[in-house]
């Protein structure tokens, strides 16, 4: 079905070798199409391609405003890709409506909410500010806050007698360092969970360490308190680091 003139439709994936698409209505980034189309002869392209397959694969997102070039794109990209040896993973490349029209065309036909797609650490979700505007929602990945948590929880067990303050400070500079990443605008819900539930896990842990004289919750708010920094936004919005690098 056609999109109409304000609607965006945006294309994901990624490759099984090197090379991914992904789209999320923002201005393309083609890396290394880019490179293979400024005119380099195909024996060069062709090794250039074959040393990325060894070393990892490319995620990469291209926004497009109608459908029928995001279709035509893919078509062509499947096609350069081929003349390489290297295919589109088939169930990781997708076509998404995405954007700030996305939500009312798609309930004009009768369709469900845009779809979402995970990049760079976040789930990208069109939703809404608290005025009700369209804004793109930036979330943790799921499955990447548990892994971190199961790292955690593992390495709380090997640290499980050392002194409280030795503890809680290695804690804090963890906790810390995966809000340097994560605190974007609108991610701060998804932070305060991911405190909780490094808190419950040091609690945990020290309660294994006695039999006898068991810390409770009470006093575990107040390690809390004392080294687990509190969520909140380190990074700006971004149209304003945007603007911060391209002045006008």
């Amino acid at each position: 079905m056609p999109c109409d003139e304000d609607c965006r439709t945006a294309g994901l994936g990624k490759t099984e070798r090197p090379v991914g698409w992904e789209g999320n209505g923002e201005p393309a980034r083609m890396t290394l199409l880019r490179h293979c189309s400024k005119g380099k002869p195909a024996e060069t392209d062709r090794r250039y391609l074959k040393s990325l397959s060894h070393s990892f694969t490319l995620d990469t997102i291209v926004g497009f405003q109608y459908q029928t070039d995001a279709d035509h794109f893919l078509e062509n990209l499947r096609e350069r890709l081929g003349k390489f040896g290297l295919e589109l993973h088939p169930d990781k490349t997708r076509r998404i409506e995405f954007g700030r029209y996305a939500e009312q065309n798609r309930e004009r036909r009768g369709e469900g909410r845009p779809g979402t797609f995970d990049f760079l650490g976040f789930t990208h979700i069109s939703g809404k500010n608290g005025l009700g505007r369209f804004m793109v929602r930036r979330t943790t990945i799921r499955k990447r806050m548990r892994a971190k948590l199961r790292q955690i929880k593992q390495q709380l067990r090997e640290r499980m007698h050392d002194p409280v303050p030795q503890t809680g400070q290695w804690l804090q500079s963890i906790v810390q360092g995966y809000f340097n990443y994560y605190a974007v605008p609108g991610n701060l819900t998804s932070l305060g969970v991911f405190r909780d539930r490094v808190l419950a896990l040091w609690w945990r842990t020290i309660r294994r360490r006695s039999q006898k004289h068991r810390i409770n919750w009470t006093r575990t708010l107040v390690l809390a308190q004392r080294w687990l920094p509190q969520p909140r936004a380190l990074h700006p919005f971004p149209d304003a680091r945007f603007a911060a690098t391209h002045p006008r």
